[in-house]
């Protein structure tokens, strides 16, 4: 548990936080200094960021009380200068691609550390289950960035995440009724399993956001369909999660539970930065959040008679530490690579029914092309063998081969 409770601090008032042009184009880091840890940082708060404007947007729009919805505004718009502020760090020759790999490394290393902290058994699972996946999404663009750009993606990731095969991308696709996962109860659940399932929820929204507004411009057909593919995977990710979150929770329950993810993680991330500039902003953009917080909290306690000690803790559990996970997702990958799906429980794809949906639905969208596999293919074809990253030798015996890309473990 955090000593540090948001509630105990004044923070800025949301009325005094709008900032002018120049302040909200921040100067571009350098991708080639940037560490991996502090761009994944980068790429998550603008996703919780982007979630925030989401859902901030929707409670406007399943509101009938004007006053409540100046109040949305008002936040809803300082949420927006802070996405652009953040989002505009990324420099202009840092390519869709190479972003592709930060924003895979962030789901690896993030599903990773909060699966580890994650108190809820049938939560942990989820995370456990889709982690493998994100794994899988990092290593084929890791070769399609070697042999598109002549780019190791080892670099880019600092040689703290490995770039070798999960379960394959092929065996992903499952039908949509397997996607669903029972909800928390949040009068029950663990402040650490609120945190955890809203942020994942917010992480790889974001990851499907990215790739169906910038998967169209990769500039051969390969690699457009390789995004097409993945992003399509990730809005059953945005699915499998969003299963997890309670439906029961009020709008406004809902928005002090975003404001305090987000002071949350702004204070998480204040606290392990190294860059002394992206520090500084997450120090401004947490007095920004705490604004933001008691406000929630006003709104809460005027509109519903409830206090935010109702809904969350006042100390933040342990901070987030985005970090190396390789000995985990090695752990993980040996014990689950051939898990599927059944309803909302986890079964070895051998035991699913052979005429079960999941086989059907493989077969109505795999076809004779699958992009994922084919980018492996032509590496291989090129080189002789795969691009990978790892320490040693993959714990799955089927996924070694590195002149042959296994298309049969999770699909039964």
């Amino acid at each position: 548990m955090s000593s540090f409770n948001p509630f105990d601090e004044k923070g800025i008032p949301v009325e005094k936080q709008a900032e002018d042009w120049k302040k909200l184009t921040p100067i571009p880091y350098a991708k080639d200094q940037i560490d991996p840890y502090t761009k994944t940082r980068i790429i998550l708060m603008n996703g919780i960021e982007v979630e925030a404007a989401l859902f901030a947007h929707q409670f406007h729009r399943n509101c009938t009380d004007n006053d409540l919805r100046r109040e949305l505004a008002m936040t809803r718009r300082i949420e927006q200068q802070q996405q652009k502020m953040i989002n505009w760090l990324p420099p202009a020759d840092e390519s869709v691609l190479e972003m592709a790999i930060g924003y895979e490394q962030l789901a690896v290393d993030l599903t990773a550390w909060l699966a580890q902290n994650e108190p809820d058994n049938y939560v942990k699972q989820a995370l456990d289950f889709a982690l493998l996946e994100d794994f899988d999404h990092l290593y084929r663009y890791a070769d399609l960035l070697e042999m598109d750009k002549g780019i190791k993606a080892e670099e880019l990731v600092g040689g703290y995440t490995e770039l070798m095969p999960g379960r394959p991308t092929i065996a992903h696709h499952r039908h949509p009724f397997d996607t669903i996962n029972r909800p928390i109860d949040s009068k029950t659940a663990d402040i650490q399993t609120k945190l955890n399932t809203m942020i994942i929820v917010a992480g790889e929204q974001q990851t499907m956001n990215f790739y169906m507004n910038v998967g169209n411009r990769y500039p051969d057909d390969l690699g457009r369909s390789l995004y097409l593919e993945i992003g399509m995977v990730e809005e059953q990710h945005v699915t499998h999660y969003g299963g997890l979150l309670d439906p029961n929770c009020t709008w406004l329950e809902n928005l002090l539970l975003h404001d305090y993810v987000e002071a949350y993680l702004y204070y998480s991330f204040y606290r392990e930065e190294k860059n002394e500039i992206i520090k500084l902003l997450w120090e401004e953009q947490l007095q920004k959040e705490i604004g933001h917080l008691h406000k929630a909290a006003e709104l809460l306690k005027k509109y519903e008679k409830k206090e935010w000690n109702e809904v969350v803790d006042g100390h933040f559990p342990k901070l987030l530490h985005l970090t190396s996970n390789k000995e985990y997702v090695r752990d993980v990958l040996a014990k689950q690579a051939n898990l599927g799906k059944k309803g909302e429980d986890y079964e070895d794809s051998s035991k699913l029914p052979k005429d079960y949906r999941f086989f059907k639905y493989q077969e109505m969208v795999n076809g004779d092309y699958v992009p994922s596999h084919e980018v492996i293919e032509k590496y291989i074809d090129k080189n002789g063998e795969d691009y990978r990253y790892e320490d040693k030798e993959s714990p799955v015996k089927a996924l070694r081969d590195r002149k042959h890309d296994n298309t049969e473990v999770g699909r039964g």
